[in-house]
Formats: C-alpha cells, sequence, structure tokens
C-alpha cells in the first residue's frame, strides 16, 4: 500500500471518503458540494445518521473527481477517542478491499489535525492493519492493496507523520506475522533467525545465546524448560544503540514458547493449537526493536528474547525438580505449565546485570488467570514503580491499547515462599495467579524501575475479543504501538 497526502480534493480518484458525526448534516472537510449530488449526500446523511461505523456509499457523475463518495459514521463527537479514526479507517479500506479498487482518498478535516489526537497517525494504523491478512499457507492469496491518499492541509510534518506510522503499523504486522507462524515454522531457532535478519538490516547487535552456553552460564529456568524438546532453547539478545554511549538504554523481555504443551503437567488438548501463541511476548519485542531501529530513535533500547519450546520427552524437567536461576533464587518447581516465569526470570536478571538499565519492561502470555479477572481486551499491569507505570498508563490511552494495574504487596510475595527453596512456581491454588506469577518476576529484579504486561488475554483474537477491523483474526501484536508512544517521548 503507497500512502501519500494531497492538498486537494480535485485530484481524480475512484473513492472519496468523508468522516460523518452522528446526526450531522454535513461532511467534514467537504465544504464545496457539487450541487448534482449534493441531495444524495443530504439523504444518505440522514439514513446513516453518522452512527460509529456505519459505511454509506453514492454514486458521483462521470465527470466529477470521483465516481463514487463514500460516508464514514464516526459516533457522538463527546463520545470520539484516540481509537475512533483508526477503528473506522480500518472500515473504510475493508470496503476499498471488497469494492476491489486500486486507490482511494480520504478527506481529514483541519480540526482533527492537533496534538492531542494524530488523526493521520491513525488514519495510516488503522488502514494499514486493516489489510493484513495471514495467507502464507493459503492457495488463494489475499487481493492486492489499494493505495490511499489523504487530503489533508499541507505542513512540513505530513510526510514525516505519515512515514512513522507506517513504520509502526509495520512493526506490529512483523510481530503478528512471526506470531501467527504455527510450531512446525517457528521454533526457538527460526526466531533467533528472524532478529538475525532485522539486525543485519537495521544495523542493530544481535546475540544469540544457545543450549551450552546457557547452561554452562548459569541459565537454569531457560535451560531446564527447554530441555524436555529437540529444538533447542536460546536466549535472543537485539541492542538498538542510538543514544549517547553513557546513557542507560531500556530493556524489553518478552518471552517467547514457540509451543507450549504443558511439558509433564500436559495441558487439556481443547485449544492446545492456540499455544503457538504463547510466544506473542517474544515477538512484541521483535515488533518494537524494528521499528525503533528504522525510525532512528535517539536512545538506547536492548530487546531480550527467552525462548523455548515446553514438550513432555523422557529428558524433561518435571514436577518437584529444584532448579537455580540466572539471578541466584532457587525455585521449586510445583506445575511445569508455570514455564513462563521460569525462563522470564532469567532474562530480567541478566537484563539486569549485564546493561544496568534505566528501565525495564516485560511482555508474556503468562497466566489464564489473567482472563479471568481481565477478560481478553486488557491486559494486567504489575511493577514496581510509580512514575514508569504512569507513563505506560498515558501511553495505553494515547494507542488505545487498554491495561490495567494489579497491586503487589508483600503479602502476594509470601504466596509463593517454598518450604524447600527459595521460592516455588506457583502460588497458593489458583488464588491470585496472575499476581503470584508476577511475584516469582519481581524476585529476579532489584531496585531497577520494572513493570510486568501480563498479555495472556490480548495477545491474540480469543471468543470475547472485541471486533476491531484493524485486528483480523489471530495475533493482535498487541504492546507493539504503545511501547513505541513510550519510548517516542523519552
Amino acid at each position: 500500500m503507497k500512502i501519500n497526502a494531497e492538498s486537494s480534493i480535485k485530484k481524480k480518484t475512484e473513492l472519496l471518503c468523508g468522516f460523518v458525526l452522528e446526526n450531522s448534516n454535513k461532511v467534514l472537510g467537504l465544504t464545496k458540494i457539487d450541487k448534482k449530488i449534493a441531495l444524495s449526500i443530504n439523504q444518505s446523511l440522514k439514513d446513516m445518521e453518522g452512527k460509529l461505523g456505519k459505511l454509506s456509499i453514492i454514486p458521483s457523475p462521470r465527470d466529477r473527481y470521483t465516481n463514487r463518495i463514500l460516508l464514514a459514521g464516526l459516533g457522538k463527537k463527546e463520545n470520539i477517542t484516540n481509537d475512533t479514526i483508526r477503528y473506522v479507517s480500518g472500515k473504510i479500506v475493508q470496503k476499498a478491499l471488497e469494492l476491489k479498487l486500486k486507490e482511494f482518498s480520504i478527506i481529514l478535516p483541519p480540526s482533527f489535525v492537533n496534538e492531542s489526537v494524530s488523526s493521520i497517525s491513525q488514519i495510516v494504523e488503522g488502514t494499514k492493519m486493516a489489510l493484513y491478512k495471514f495467507d502464507k499457507f493459503k492457495a488463494e492469496k489475499a487481493e492486492k492493496n489499494p493505495d490511499l491518499t489523504i487530503i489533508v492541509s499541507k505542513s512540513n510534518n505530513i510526510s514525516k507523520t505519515i512515514r512513522t506510522a507506517e513504520i509502526i503499523a509495520d512493526g506490529v504486522i512483523f510481530a503478528k506475522s512471526i506470531a501467527n507462524l504455527p510450531p512446525n515454522e517457528c521454533t526457538p531457532t527460526t526466531l533467533a533467525s528472524f532478529a538475525k535478519i532485522i539486525s543485519k538490516k537495521n544495523k542493530m547487535k544481535c546475540h544469540v545465546i544457545s543450549k551450552f552456553e546457557l547452561k554452562k552460564k548459569g541459565f537454569g529456568g531457560i535451560s531446564a524448560v527447554g530441555q524436555g524438546s529437540k529444538n533447542e532453547p536460546k536466549l535472543i539478545v537485539l541492542e538498538h544503540n542510538n543514544g549517547s554511549r553513557n546513557e542507560k538504554p531500556i530493556v524489553l523481555v518478552g518471552k517467547a514458547v514457540t509451543f507450549d504443551t504443558g511439558g509433564i503437567s500436559l495441558k487439556p488438548g481443547d485449544k492446545m493449537d492456540e499455544m503457538k501463541f504463547d510466544k506473542c511476548g517474544g515477538c512484541t519485542v521483535l515488533g518494537i526493536m524494528k521499528a525503533v531501529s528504522e525510525l532512528k530513535l535517539p536512545i538506547n533500547v536492548v530487546g531480550i528474547i527467552p525462548s523455548v519450546e515446553n514438550m513432555p520427552s523422557g529428558e524433561s524437567y518435571r514436577p518437584g525438580d529444584i532448579i537455580k536461576l540466572y539471578g541466584g533464587n532457587t525455585a521449586e518447581i510445583l506445575n511445569t505449565d508455570a514455564e513462563g516465569r521460569l525462563i522470564l526470570a532469567d532474562a530480567l536478571s541478566y537484563g539486569e546485570r549485564q546493561y544496568s538499565p534505566k528501565a525495564i519492561i516485560d511482555f508474556a502470555t503468562l497466566t489464564g488467570a489473567c482472563i479471568v479477572a481481565l477478560g481478553t481486551n486488557v491486559a494486567a499491569i504489575v511493577s514496581n514503580n510509580e512514575k514508569l507505570t504512569k507513563k505506560i498508563n498515558d501511553a495505553s490511552k494515547n494507542t488505545s491499547e487498554d491495561v490495567w494495574e494489579l497491586p503487589l504487596n508483600q503479602d502476594y510475595m509470601d504466596m509463593i515462599k517454598s518450604d524447600v527453596a527459595d521460592m516455588k512456581n506457583v502460588g497458593i491454588g489458583r488464588a491470585a495467579g496472575t499476581i503470584t506469577a508476577a511475584a516469582f518476576l519481581r524476585k529476579a529484579v532489584n531496585n531497577t524501575p520494572w513493570i510486568h504486561f501480563d498479555i495472556a488475554g490480548v495477545a491474540w483474537t480469543q471468543t470475547a475479543t472485541k471486533e476491531k477491523p484493524y485486528n483480523p483474526k489471530g495475533a493482535t501484536g498487541f504492546g507493539v504501538r504503545l511501547i513505541l508512544d513510550y519510548l517516542q517521548k523519552l
């Protein structure tokens, strides 16, 4: 898809799209309406009432600048959010694809271009992400994507804004594309190869620690979880060093279990196929690192991805085992399906020791308890730092990737104490499962500001996931836009 900006609607287009507020009698930004089509537009406005996401197409005389005009409802003005334009733009591009158009145009009203809501970015993100299709293994491929022209009052920043939004959307799509891969097509080794490709292309440092080195250096969690599979574990490290030499980096950590059977504590067969999505945390980090490097952000960012395949075999780790983690703590294994916290604990400790970061942010499809608590449209966050949490909440509001903070006090830390080791890898029964998992991770971090995202409910579309045109079925790339918003403001 090619996206550009024009300052006039007089350029010939197959479909001219304009936004309409609920119960409004005008198309925003379309000040001069041809008399021949004014009556048709007015009738359509009455019929559609500007309801959110509702579309209406009317024909235009052949000798005019467009073949058809599409009216797109925004809903009530007071209900417009930072996601409204993104959502409606996704609807528009789906209609353009359905009509098999080669190109279309969207009018952006001058009143919508402001600092608080970047409507241009929303249009670009909504259209690009809505066009994504995972058809790698299908004989019938998706139709060719139409090009988009945004009709907007031109300024020096418009082209830059479009390009930035394209890079961010591409980062999300990259994360989705890898997360959607089946387990036979994406092992820890495959994931490492994706990291090497983007590092080479974007001039980042990439280091991959493999099986024997992991064991030798004391990565007890990653080694234990990965030992049951013939596909050996990896610790993938990417470095974007574009800040000052003395500047402490932001460390991003992403859980990447390329397939999770539960190990010896075998999961039920129902929906086990969805466990290909247990690598989504790592894919989020890959998407962020790709975009960070392409945006050339003048900061230092490190991406760390512990990757394993959790399989039952004669070599698997067992309930009752006691393992020593990279940070020095010992962990009693009560359930081999609570594996994500083990590999993340190793990666968190490594990130803190190796890089002395200013902040650590981790992503993980960590607990089913998170879905029970918050459903499938909100991610849980747990943190040890109020300032970092506020910045993440602000970014969440900007990108409409919703989060909710859960508490973590000493009572929860006590719930993971073990009689025979420093801690155990599950809490007490089913109580506070998301928080006790976070408590396990908290033990791996000393005083560095840290925030944990449990994305089990939001990493891919599930039964109760809210329908959004820019989130087609499969992985969502949750967190890529949110963290990029946070990083751009540093």
